[in-house]
């Protein structure tokens, strides 16, 4: 096998992989075969989760947010009345906004973001956007100066492992979570929603329809115990969080249309936008009927805690 940078591909015969059997995890064998190829950075992940033990635990932490408010959107164009909300929360259109646009390609566009671009348009005078990826870039002062003076933080869309690699285990989540503690909002769309979230579906760098990724679970669980997943009916992955809900139970699945958000404050979660979001509770097993989730819309709220849809 040949290994460069983080991918491995397999030149002749095959290679067996193995990770060792650990709380929560059976042990895991499965071959490459000539021509394969895989994460090396993934596998690596996958080993020292399982030293660290059972991920996600059987029972999670209430899906509550503490201090400040969290802005979830799943994907594709932000109406401007969704937009203009993200930016109120945030204090205005003077409040200082931190854009974060690593999910993209690994050659970050030089231009800024879509969802920069869609901020500015809507009024925000104040956006700083940090490009930062490498842990001495992340864990750099002028990283640690701009999120100490954010009122908002918005995480672009793109593939939500990137912001794991980048962030996970520095100063960084510290600093994201002051921003809530002093009262401000983080936001983000697709790959930032799903990010934002404790469990995180299709965290695979090898693609995206892999809802279970070992080494790629985590997210940074500003809204624990629950699982986010985004472009929900336009991409029809239904299915996709059904299978989710069979494996972890414990957690609370939730399914974001495109052009759809939730603000989260407190156990709160308000609908807002174009389209619908899906509640899914399998803590008693699958629900009975058709559906095995709650359909909301906007204007409607529900109560993350006690999982049921408030008047």
């Amino acid at each position: 096998m040949l290994i460069r940078g983080r991918q491995i591909k397999i030149l002749e015969g095959t290679v067996t992989v193995m990770l060792a059997a650990s709380a929560g995890h059976p042990l895991r064998e499965f071959e490459l075969a000539k021509d394969a190829t895989h994460d090396l950075t993934m596998l690596r992940r996958a080993a020292i989760e399982r030293s660290l033990g059972n991920f996600p635990p059987p029972v999670l932490p209430p899906p509550r947010v503490e201090q400040g408010a969290l802005f979830i959107h799943g994907g594709g164009e932000m109406p401007p009345d969704v937009v203009q909300r993200f930016i109120d929360l945030a204090g205005g259109k003077d409040a200082p906004i931190v854009v974060l646009p690593i999910a993209a390609d690994d050659s970050l566009p030089e231009d800024i973001s879509r969802d920069t671009r869609a901020l500015t348009r809507a009024g925000a005078s104040n956006v700083t956007s940090l490009r930062a990826r490498t842990r001495s870039e992340v864990q750099s002062p002028e990283f640690a100066a701009a999120m100490n003076a954010a009122r908002g933080v918005w995480f672009n869309g793109g593939r939500q492992w990137r912001f794991v690699d980048a962030y996970m285990g520095t100063n960084a989540e510290e600093l994201f979570r002051d921003v809530l503690r002093r009262g401000g909002i983080i936001g983000g769309s697709s790959a930032g929603a799903s990010i934002q979230s404790q469990y995180m579906p299709r965290g695979s760098p090898l693609g995206n329809t892999d809802m279970l990724a070992e080494g790629y679970e985590r997210g940074l669980g500003f809204l624990p115990g629950t699982a986010v997943d985004q472009h929900f009916t336009q991409r029809r992955r239904h299915s996709d969080m059904t299978q989710l809900m069979r494996r972890y139970p414990q957690i609370l699945g939730i399914g974001l249309d495109e052009g759809t958000a939730i603000v989260v404050r407190g156990s709160t979660a308000q609908v807002i936008g174009r389209g619908k979001v899906h509640f899914y509770d399998y803590r008693t097993g699958p629900p009975g009927g058709d559906r095995d989730y709650l359909q909301t819309e906007a204007g409607q709220k529900y109560d993350l805690t006690h999982r049921k849809l408030l008047p």
